[in-house]
């Protein structure tokens, strides 16, 4: 096949979608049109997401992330241990944190912005069967769909393409589908795209959740312990508290508004007999935490984290809460015909990789690559399938192994200091690809000339 030309679907409109759909673009793809279930408005998501610096220079380079999009500069990463009523805890180590913030929606936004003016966004679609051939494939859609296909004004979706029919009403009515050439599939870790191309692949759980929340400047200023220092962390500062089995993680994300809030993800078990197994709800959105859920993390906040970074946590509000259950996996592969694969969909690590973001728009680069050689060399996209493979595995071992050390089997915090820490990280670390692993050749595959349409 050539990408030159063809009538392109993408299965999920996320960062994940966004990134996809402008590798395909890029590579000459004619009609592109975005499938995306959620009805709202993406861009008001505020949870927070790092990019390791080496990783930023790379993407940079392949033209997915540039300094336009606001973020925040991390360089130093502070463990804290509780230590009776000292309201920071004690410090037990100090590392290097070379990584960038972002806020999940303002990058969205950005991305999205770069996709052409008539790419077709349909937010509120579900997807409910896709049907491959040697030729392309058909996507069957469902009757559910969500909102009124408003998008959020900003790029492709602002010139009326934006609602369930599309510009040109081909898929209007009740039961419907639509063929295309290719379809890639980045509609997360329960795919529809991945079903089709590999039936029965499901990701395992874990065994334990992801709670997190942001906290607005403001909130933060009122907050107060007896012996607090003047200024409790520093702006670059990324903290990990940490605790008999779990820790949070909090940083300072942009707000979307020339400032900084702090973002929080706290990891740890499930009270005893909640059952979140594969058939659980995907999360839990704002708003919908349990009694026994908020009465857990009140407890991890309230007496095993340090005073002030629970009491930082509880200034999110229980309707600002939201929690996700930790699967991961790998799909056999990441392209059946015309059928592909990319984040999510394809791979999904733990986020203690700090790589989900990162793999991703890799992902993208290395698929608009891909879809440029096809026609000097027809196995392009299979050896992105395999490349992508090989990272998406590593980082998923990487999951599991920080999972162990730092959440399912804890060491006794209190013993640590620098050089006990240290070890501890590096064999759990041992390959060094926290923060995700180098794209290789990303700069010479891309298209020249960076992000721009």
């Amino acid at each position: 096949m050539t990408i030159a030309g063809a009538d392109v679907a993408v299965v999920g409109g996320s960062i994940a979608g966004c990134a996809a759909a402008l590798a395909a673009h890029r590579a000459g793809a004619g009609r592109i049109t975005l499938h995306e279930r959620t009805a709202g408005l993406l861009a008001d998501r505020g949870v927070g997401l790092v990019v390791h610096d080496a990783r930023y220079a790379e993407l940079a380079a392949a033209g997915y992330l540039d300094t336009s999009m606001p973020w925040a500069q991390l360089t130093t990463r502070r463990w804290y241990v509780r230590d009776g009523a000292a309201p920071l805890g004690r410090q037990i180590a100090v590392q290097p944190f070379p990584f960038r913030s972002y806020c999940w929606g303002p990058l969205w936004r950005e991305l999205r912005q770069r996709l052409p003016q008539d790419t077709v966004f349909r937010p509120g679609t579900r997807v409910a069967g896709v049907d491959g051939d040697a030729d392309g494939a058909v996507l069957r859609f469902g009757d559910d769909r969500g909102g009124d296909g408003g998008g959020d004004g900003s790029g492709a979706a602002a010139s009326g393409a934006s609602g369930a029919g599309g510009a040109d009403g081909r898929a209007a009515g009740g039961d419907r589908s639509e063929r295309f050439d290719l379809v890639i599939g980045a509609d997360g870790y329960r795919s529809v795209v991945r079903e089709a191309a590999f039936p029965g692949v499901r990701p395992d759980y874990a065994g334990y959740l992801a709670w997190r929340g942001t906290v607005p400047a403001d909130r933060m200023a009122a907050l107060d312990c007896p012996g607090l220092p003047s200024e409790p962390w520093a702006e670059e500062d990324c903290v990990y508290g940490v605790f008999p089995g779990g820790h949070v993680i909090i940083y300072r994300i942009p707000d979307g508004h020339g400032g900084l809030r702090a973002n929080w993800v706290l990891y740890t078990a499930p009270p005893e007999g909640l059952d979140l197994g594969p058939d659980a709800p995907a999360g839990l959105p704002p708003g919908a935490l349990t009694d026994v859920l908020h009465d857990h993390l009140r407890y991890i906040t309230g007496e095993l984290l340090p005073p002030y970074w629970g009491g930082l946590m509880r200034l999110t509000t229980r309707q600002e809460l939201f929690l996700q259950p930790m699967y991961d996996f790998t799909a056999p592969r990441y392209t059946a015909g015309r059928l592909l694969l990319a984040g999510d969909a394809a791979t999904v690590a733990r986020p203690h990789t700090g790589g989900g973001a990162v793999k991703a728009l890799q992902d993208a680069a290395a698929l608009e690559a891909a879809l440029r050689a096809l026609p000097k060399r027809p196995d392009a996209l299979e050896e992105y399938g395999a490349e992508r493979g090989r990272t998406g595995r590593s980082m998923v071992e990487l999951g599991r192994r920080l999972g162990r050390a730092f959440v399912q089997d804890t060491p006794d915090w209190r013993t640590l200091d620098q050089a006990g820490l240290e070890a501890a990280w590096a064999a759990a670390d041992g390959s060094g690809a926290f923060g995700g692993r180098e794209l290789k050749e990303a700069g010479k595959e891309a298209a020249p000339g960076g992000p721009g349409r």
